[in-house]
């Protein structure tokens, strides 16, 4: 592994981060590839961009795209008026998985939250994902809430 580098994700991204996103065993039933469905994504990268709250990030080592996920700086008045950081689409390359990437990208995440002043990072996953969730502990998340989902599409 050479040195891992995170930047803001630009629209030239795009089919890295999706391919990334698919190619997961949940991700491959939830994301598409096709060419048709290539402006909803880039309409849903425009919205992300454009919000000062979000941070896409593409990771790469070398000029290979190994992984991305995506922070949200929520604003609120519990906890005293903290800031959180939530963590989401977090994906390494299949190919690349057990090379401590997704430690690296933690770091990173937990690191750029803090200097963008929150208190908090919190993040979702699927109940069918034991091996992340073993991961996670590991990183020290604690499972303390039940989370919800209403479908509304």
């Amino acid at each position: 592994m050479q040195q891992l580098t995170f930047r803001k994700a630009v629209e030239a991204d795009l089919a890295a981060i999706v391919g990334l996103l698919a190619d997961d065993v949940l991700g491959a039933s939830r994301e598409t590839i096709r060419p048709e469905d290539a402006d909803r994504y880039r309409e849903a990268f425009s919205q992300i961009d454009a919000d000062p709250n979000q941070f896409l990030c593409i990771v790469e080592d070398g000029r290979e795209a190994v992984g991305t996920f995506q922070l949200t700086f929520i604003p609120g008045l519990s906890r005293g008026g903290s800031k959180r950081a939530q963590i989401e689409a977090v994906r390494v390359s299949r190919s690349r998985r057990s090379e401590k990437i997704g430690e690296a990208m933690f770091k990173w995440a937990i690191d750029y939250s803090r200097s963008h002043g929150c208190a908090l990072m919190q993040l979702t996953t699927d109940k069918l994902r034991p091996d992340v969730h073993r991961f996670y502990d590991r990183l020290g998340f604690e499972p303390s809430h039940i989370g919800y989902k209403l479908r509304l599409s």
